[in-house]
């Protein structure tokens, strides 16, 4: 039984630019092992995107759904935030 699946991928004329030279470059064997290694990333993306929502962002969810006097105002972190930005344009 295979294991692999044969597909016809269609890319904009850049992507294909940039898969056929990092094959020419030796980095690659094959194009199938760029398209390989860019979803290895997508998916390692994806596990560290639900990893961050599921013990970061739910766990803050819940603490301020549980007390919410613990939250910070929008206006408070807007100016916060107008600040840091008026101190990085000085620094800058």
């Amino acid at each position: 039984m295979r294991t692999t699946q044969q597909f016809s991928v269609t890319l904009p004329n850049e992507m294909a630019t940039q898969v056929r030279a990092r094959v020419a470059s030796g980095e690659y064997a094959s194009e199938s092992e760029v398209i390989r290694d860019g979803l290895r990333a997508l998916q390692a993306r994806d596990r560290a995107v639900d990893s961050w929502l599921r013990n970061e962002v739910a766990p803050a969810y819940d603490a301020y759904r549980a007390d919410p006097s613990r939250g910070i105002p929008l206006e408070d972190v807007r100016s916060g935030l107008a600040e840091r930005q008026k101190r990085a344009t000085k620094r800058g």
